[in-house]
């Protein structure tokens, strides 16, 4: 009832779980049949698992829910050696994200009194519509938020994309392999980066995707890579989720 109420699940249970199993089978079909060392193509995968305490008696018909709408089946494990299953589910995560994420569970997170671990592994790899071209990427100044400046390779291309320009930023959208999926680049102005970091919201993205205009833009992107790790306790509590 908390998970209901925190993420305004209107469906009534019956339609719910039916609906989510709808909405990941619609992500699966956006994937382009592609193998890893294969040029092209968008690799998307969604696996979910769970955890639970070997001899620990769960209710047939939430197995039987996790079944038929998420392709989630049990994996018995004993978390009287915590440390062994953490490593087990962390190696399953590790598959399914092609090593992406190595150790999703930290060390401590687990305990003998652990009955159930939900476990939701998404996998994600793309080329581009437009491939930048490697001879066109060279060093360039980066300013940070900070403001000094740092050498950033950058990549760079002419193109038609989809363009935006809103209050006290830019957009364009770069389509991915295929188009079904794209990644929106946002540009704030300088100086009013806290400003529309704070400003963004869903409201905001769906306006921008709506305001996209094909338009004729001189792209200069630097290459990057984040790490991120988030918990959701607090968040989650706060929405009515203790």
């Amino acid at each position: 009832s908390q998970m209901v109420q925190a993420m305004h699940f209107d469906l009534p249970q019956a339609s719910l779980h039916p609906a989510f199993n709808a909405l990941s089978l619609k992500l699966a079909s956006r994937a382009q049949p592609a193998s890893e060392d294969q040029e092209g193509g968008l690799m998307l995968n969604i696996a979910n698992s769970l955890w639970g305490q070997a001899g620990f008696s769960f209710q047939s018909d939430f197995m039987d829910m996790l079944a038929e709408s998420y392709g989630a089946g049990m994996r018995e494990v004993d978390f009287a050696n915590s440390e062994q299953a953490r490593q087990l589910i962390n190696d399953w995560v590790a598959e399914e994200t092609r090593d992406k994420i190595k150790d999703l569970i930290p060390s401590g997170a687990l305990n003998p009194l652990t009955r159930l671990v939900l476990a939701n592994a998404i996998y994600f790899k793309a080329a581009w519509q437009y491939p930048f071209e490697e001879q066109a990427t060279s060093k360039d100044d980066f300013t940070l938020l900070e403001g000094e400046v740092i050498q950033a390779d950058t990549m760079r291309q002419s193109k038609m994309f989809g363009y935006a320009k809103g209050d006290g930023y830019q957009s364009v959208e770069l389509p991915y392999s295929g188009r079904s999926t794209s990644m929106l680049i946002f540009l704030p102005d300088e100086d009013r980066f806290e400003e529309f970091e704070a400003a963004l919201d869903s409201e905001l993205i769906t306006d921008t995707l709506d305001n996209l205009t094909p338009t004729q833009v001189e792209l200069s992107l630097p290459k990057f890579k984040v790490e991120s790790t988030f918990s959701l306790n607090e968040a989650l509590a706060a929405l009515g989720m203790p």
